[in-house]
C-alpha cells in the first residue's frame, strides 16, 4: 500500500478574526449559570440563607443571581464553587466529558456578566474557550472588556493570567495600577485586589483562570 506523505493543511485564522467584537449574549446563555447555581445549591441541601453564611453573600444577591437577574463576576462564582465543593468550571460554561478540547471560533460558548449588583451595568463579555473538558482547573477565555468607572475590586483564590490582544487596558493590582497595551501580559495571584477593564472604548484580553 502506497503511503500518504502529503501534510495536512494548516489554516490559521487573522489577528483580527480573534479580536473581532463579540456579539451580544444570548439570553439563554445568561440564564444557564444561575440555573445551575440553584441546582447545585439544592443537589448541596442549602438554603438561600445557608448559603449566604457560607459565602458572604446577601440572600437578595443570590437569589437575583439564581432568577438570571443579576450576572456575577468570576470571582462570586469561584467562591460560589468553593461552597458547592465543585469546580468554578461548572458553573461557568458546564461539566465537560472529554479528554481534551478543540474549539472553534464559531463553537465559542458565550457569557455575560455585571460587576453591579443590581446587574445594571455590563462590565464584560466573554467566550469560554474550553468547556468540555472533563475535570479541567482552568477556564481560558476571550473577554470583551467595558470601561468601569466604578472601584469594584475582585479577589478570590486561585491564579489569572491576562494577554492584552486589542484596545488598552486598565489594571489595578492592590494598591499599583498599570496600562497595558496590546502585547502586554499580566500574571497575578488572584487572592490580591485586582480590578481590570477598558481604559477607553472596549478592549479584548485572553484572560486564562486557574481555580487553585
Amino acid at each position: 500500500m502506497e503511503e500518504n506523505t502529503q501534510k495536512p493543511q494548516i489554516v490559521v485564522d487573522s489577528f483580527e478574526e480573534l479580536t473581532g467584537e463579540i456579539s451580544p449574549t444570548a439570553t439563554s446563555d445568561v440564564q444557564e449559570i444561575g440555573k445551575r447555581i440553584e441546582y447545585l445549591r439544592k443537589e448541596k441541601g442549602l438554603s438561600l440563607d445557608e448559603l449566604s453564611k457560607l459565602t458572604g453573600f446577601d440572600v437578595e444577591l443570590l437569589s437575583n443571581i439564581e432568577e438570571s437577574k443579576v450576572q456575577p463576576q468570576l470571582g462570586t462564582l469561584i467562591k460560589l464553587s468553593k461552597a458547592f465543593d465543585s469546580a468554578f468550571g461548572r458553573l461557568v460554561s458546564g461539566v465537560g466529558n472529554k479528554l481534551f478540547s478543540i474549539t472553534r471560533k464559531d463553537e465559542q460558548k458565550i457569557v455575560s456578566r455585571s460587576t453591579s449588583h443590581e446587574g445594571q451595568k455590563q462590565v464584560y463579555t466573554y467566550k469560554s474557550l474550553a468547556p468540555e473538558v472533563k475535570g479541567r482547573h482552568m477556564e481560558a477565555m476571550i473577554v470583551q472588556l467595558e470601561e468601569n468607572p466604578e472601584p469594584d475590586t475582585s479577589i478570590h483564590e486561585g491564579e489569572e493570567f491576562i494577554y492584552v490582544l486589542d484596545g488598552v487596558v486598565s489594571l489595578k493590582i492592590g494598591e499599583d495600577v498599570f496600562t497595558l497595551e496590546s502585547g502586554d501580559s499580566v500574571y497575578y495571584l488572584s487572592t490580591t485586589p485586582h480590578l481590570i477593564a477598558a481604559e477607553n472604548g472596549k478592549a479584548t484580553i485572553l484572560a486564562v483562570l486557574y481555580e487553585g
